[in-house]
């Protein structure tokens, strides 16, 4: 399969140039689904991040790319979107062999990548400046918008290519210079992305690429005195670890750090065999679309005692019939977890939960097939008769792991709902639209979801509440997190104010 992946070397872009690493490392990509190398990529040094966020520091100076009009912006923009499009399924199928997710999947991640794209070429074009009426006719204020310079942008390896564009998309209609960090499990979608950027026209300077651990190039970014902004997806400690580094120079920072997302069922959105199975198929949808490895996943399922039973019981029984294989195949529900190393993390997980008492009702081990021995596949698994105590409740397992928590009081839900360090997303269900309302009030979490799970628009902003980061990806708020916000005062009539008399 390497030969497919060619094209993908070189796979450093600086100042508008492809190269391989200064110090001539590669390191392979594993296709978690067969667990062979589908290709080797190069792997920058702490040199080459240096020199990357160097050229898009001179680009930005330059204030060429800066002081560009808007409308040119925006039409960037939307020859990207149309690019993507053009190459959905080549770049679907690198991004499913690349994550292991499900082709069906990928291809829906290119069309929101899509629609992102064209949501700020939309919003490039809305001029955000305004007048400030300062009761006096000899001054003109105004506040006027500016992009905050050199933008570092670290993306994880659940969604690659959807969680970059969060980032590019909004910078680029700011008029910001931008170096692109993606997971080093997971890079081959945003060299494929960078190179389709580069064809529509991004100026070189403007977006760099570099590949690499962050144990090795992170520190070359992250405490860099010529970034303005960092923008990280990924887990907490590294997120803290970019917080701590940034505040040397008081970068700005934009910090996406998962969630231990609450799934509230109350029986009154289950009273009839329709609602019922609808209820139990959004649950089933929240905790095991893409094998669990979303951070938003709904894998605490909060469920009202007097119909919980019957809803864990149904929730097994489909969970039995998930259909695991590989992405590429069309059969499969869901692909295998994305590396060996993280499938490890996942048995750690549950071998704790079991320790800890919880109730393993399904799943909780690797596939029998002798077809996916290869792979980095685990079953979809639930716990029932969990409580806050426990740590598979309490942390981010990102995986195919279900806990399940029972409550007897709208009030009992509420606060079982927000007993977690993070505050990401959550989802309520229930039948009464004024229960509904003060549980979507009550809940401390950036994204709630009444009677539906998992969606969102890139007109709404997406972030956490408490330990789940800092600032927020799309919407309007996602533009202006790479605008900055100066006011100008200008007196058209100077007299001397004659303070001192003199």
């Amino acid at each position: 399969m390497a030969h497919e992946f060619e094209h993908l070397r070189p796979s450093l872009f600086i100042d508008g140039t492809w190269s391989g690493a200064s110090d001539g490392r590669i390191r392979d990509v594993v296709d978690p689904a067969t667990g062979r190398v589908v290709v080797a990529v190069d792997e920058a040094s702490p040199d080459d991040a240096r020199r990357a966020v160097a050229a898009a520091r001179r680009t930005f100076d330059d204030g060429a790319w800066a002081a560009g009009s808007a409308s040119k912006r925006a039409l960037l923009l939307s020859r990207v979107a149309d690019l993507l499009q053009r190459d959905r399924e080549q770049l679907a199928r690198i991004e499913t062999i690349d994550t292991g997710k499900t082709l069906a999947e990928s291809r829906i991640d290119i069309d929101d990548v899509t629609s992102v794209f064209r949501y700020y070429a939309g919003l490039a074009r809305v001029d955000p400046d305004r007048s400030v009426d300062v009761g006096r006719t000899d001054v003109v204020s105004r506040v006027v918008h500016e992009p905050i310079g050199v933008c570092v942008m670290i993306a994880p390896w659940n969604y690659p290519l959807l969680q970059i564009s969060w980032k590019v998309a909004p910078a680029l209609a700011a008029g910001c210079t931008m170096v692109l960090k993606p997971s080093e499990v997971t890079p081959l979608s945003t060299i494929a992305f960078v190179r389709l950027l580069q064809e529509a026209g991004v100026p070189d300077g403007v977006v760099a690429l570099v590949q690499g651990s962050g144990a090795d190039i992170g520190d070359a970014l992250t405490s860099n005195s010529d970034v303005d902004f960092i923008s990280f997806t990924g887990g907490l400690a590294t997120g803290r670890a970019i917080a701590v580094a940034a505040a040397e120079n008081v970068t700005k920072v934009a910090l996406e750090l998962g969630g231990k997302n609450p799934h509230i069922v109350f029986a009154d959105a289950a009273s009839d065999p329709e609602s019922f199975s609808t209820s139990v198929d959004h649950v089933l949808t929240g905790a095991f679309l893409h094998s669990g490895q979303v951070c938003s996943a709904g894998t605490r399922l909060i469920v009202e005692d007097s119909i919980a039973d019957r809803v864990v019981a149904s929730l097994v029984e489909r969970a039995r019939r998930i259909k695991v294989g590989p992405g590429l195949d069309p059969t499969s529900e869901t692909g295998p977890l994305v590396s060996e190393a993280h499938r490890t993390k996942v048995e750690n997980y549950v071998a704790l939960g079991v320790q800890e008492g919880a109730e393993l009702v399904v799943g909780g081990s690797r596939p029998d097939e002798k077809a996916l021995a290869d792979g980095s596949y685990f079953l979809p698994t639930i716990f029932d008769r969990c409580d806050r105590t426990m740590r598979i409740v309490q942390e981010e397992t990102f995986g195919p792991i279900l806990t399940v928590e029972r409550f007897s009081t709208e009030d009992e839900a509420l606060r079982l709902g927000n007993d977690t360090k993070y505050g990401l997303a959550a989802g309520v269900r229930t039948a009464d639209p004024a229960r509904g309302e003060r549980l979507v009030r009550g809940l401390r979490h950036g994204t709630v979801w009444l009677n539906d799970f998992g969606v969102y628009t890139p007109a709404a902003e997406w972030g956490g509440f408490k330990r789940s980061g800092t600032g927020r990806e799309l919407g309007p708020a996602g533009l202006a997190e790479y605008r900055e916000a100066k006011h100008v005062w200008h007196n058209v009539s100077p007299a001397a104010a004659r303070w001192f008399g003199a």
